[in-house]
């Protein structure tokens, strides 16, 4: 079976950055299940994982705006450390929860300190990166009912409920 929309697709990979770091990787655990077609990954490996079977093996560089978008400067900004109610300590790397001036919630997280203020960034952190996917197809299959309707695999390599 070929990985086509509204398959299940069980993947090993392992991403790098340009120099060669490892960013994350499945292999050696669980291979990540994914619905295709769902935007359960990121564009553009998953437009390179389409027509692909159980047991090919492909290397992808996917370059931001495909990936996880470009680096946007204006989501970065210094708030006064007070802005952080019950936060009793604060430290590089943490994440939060902010609501944007047209209401909606965003993720930000902490770059650093400037004196009273706190660095934040609402940009993901792979932002403006360009990512390297070695992909191996371990299993297509297809999505039952409930993954179709629930929008994500369930079980081995996707969400247990």
């Amino acid at each position: 079976m070929q990985i086509a929309k509204d398959c299940v697709a069980l993947i090993e990979y392992t991403l790098t950055n340009d120099e060669g770091e490892v960013i994350d990787s499945s292999v050696g655990s669980e291979p990540l299940g994914y619905l295709h077609g769902a935007s359960n990954i990121i564009p553009g490996l998953e437009r390179e994982l389409e027509g692909k079977t159980t047991g090919d093996a492909l290397k992808v560089r996917v370059e931001p705006a495909d990936g996880y978008g470009e680096f946007q400067a204006e989501l970065v900004a210094q708030v006064p450390r007070d802005q952080f109610e019950g936060a009793e300590t604060l430290e590089e790397g943490m994440s939060f929860h902010a609501q944007t001036p047209d209401g909606h919630m965003h993720v930000v997280r902490i770059t650093g300190f400037d004196g009273d203020n706190v660095i934040i960034d609402g940009n993901h952190p792979l932002a403006g990166v360009a990512l390297t996917f070695e992909v191996k197809v371990m299993e297509v299959r297809e999505a039952s009912a409930e993954e179709l309707a629930h929008g994500h695999v369930h079980g081995e390599g996707g969400h247990h409920h």
